[in-house]
């Protein structure tokens, strides 16, 4: 019953199309004319229909098991794989949750681990939202070639978000069969006075991705991102066995467990959308603004499961303190 694979495929189901400019971003832009509802709509017609089709695809009768990351599988088995090394260096830009959300995403993975023990958990200081993949899957040589082109650039661009606020909101679990993220939707002007409703979140966490996008390009160098769908999400647990799924004997899904596991994962979100999605809750426990705490994080190396190494961190600020 083993099944491993490297992930699966990213796919836009917003409903958007392809830009006419050079940046992938600007095609939901250009659909949405810049509104902040519009584009809300898109982040969220994605998410949606995307657990719609997991659901379906986790509960099916031909369901076969968990998509297993075979690198995470033999990091997490070093006495099947002694001194096994990711091979696949990586170069980001992360931004980081503050402590209120990594003080949730830490509640959710006690709720998940109580039904699915077996699930590997990302590190709450690890915890990380990718703005922008510049390449993945390199060399270390390739990476420092990059780092280096761009190394005058850098400042400018950890440091955006602190003039540049883009804020997130209404939290929800999105899952697959390889893993479970925490995923927000760019804000609309929801849970602020009416007097600053309207303007107040013109700047959206897609305009954030699109610049970032357009500062790397006239750094000199190609932006390589696995994906540009429309999602703002932070990896909190993956599957690293089937044994929390399995029947008795360990050779096939137990149909009354996945279904249980798709169940709970539900449920979370119906408690989410209850206690972060009201007027009174939208400006505080359940979202967040980009840069907030902690600017973007400039990151190197074998990072697909929260490691590698900083190469700059920008300047946060803190909304008491502006």
């Amino acid at each position: 019953m083993s099944r491993i694979a490297d992930g699966n495929v990213f796919a836009d189901l917003s409903g958007t199309s392809n830009s006419t400019t050079g940046n992938p971003y600007d095609a939901l832009l250009e659909a949405c004319k810049q509104e902040p509802k519009q584009i809300q709509l898109r982040y969220q017609t994605h998410r949606e229909t995307r657990n719609d089709q997991q659901k379906s695809k986790l509960t099916s009768p031909d369901f076969s098991g968990f998509i297993i990351d075979e690198v995470l599988h033999k990091l997490v088995n070093p006495e099947i794989n002694p001194g096994y090394v990711d091979p696949r260096n990586c170069l980001v830009f992360w931004a980081r949750p503050p402590k209120r959300i990594r003080q949730l995403v830490e509640t959710l993975q006690k709720r998940l681990l109580g039904y699915a023990p077996s699930l590997w958990l990302m590190p709450v200081g690890c915890l990380h939202m990718t703005v922008l993949e510049i390449t993945h899957s390199k060399t270390e040589a390739e990476i420092e070639h990059l780092v280096n082109t761009m190394e005058s650039k850098v400042p400018e661009l950890t440091d955006f978000t602190y003039d540049h606020r883009a804020r997130l909101v209404k939290p929800m679990l999105s899952y697959d069969a390889a893993a479970i993220a925490l995923s927000f939707l760019p804000a609309a002007g929801e849970g602020l006075p009416e007097e600053k409703a309207a303007n107040a979140d013109a700047y959206t966490y897609h305009h954030l991705r699109r610049d970032m996008y357009g500062l790397c390009r006239s750094a000199g160098v190609e932006v390589a991102s696995r994906y540009v769908v429309p999602s703002s999400h932070l990896t909190i647990a993956r599957f690293v066995t089937q044994k929390d799924i399995s029947n008795k004997d360990g050779n096939a899904v137990d149909r009354g467990k996945i279904e249980g596991l798709v169940r709970t994962l539900e449920e979370i979100n119906g408690e989410l959308r209850a206690k972060y999605w009201s007027e009174d809750s939208l400006t505080s426990e359940g979202s967040w603004t980009v840069g907030e705490e902690k600017g973007l994080d400039y990151r190197k190396g074998t990072l697909w499961y929260g490691g590698g190494h900083s190469h700059h961190e920008g300047k946060g600020f803190n909304f008491d303190q502006d």
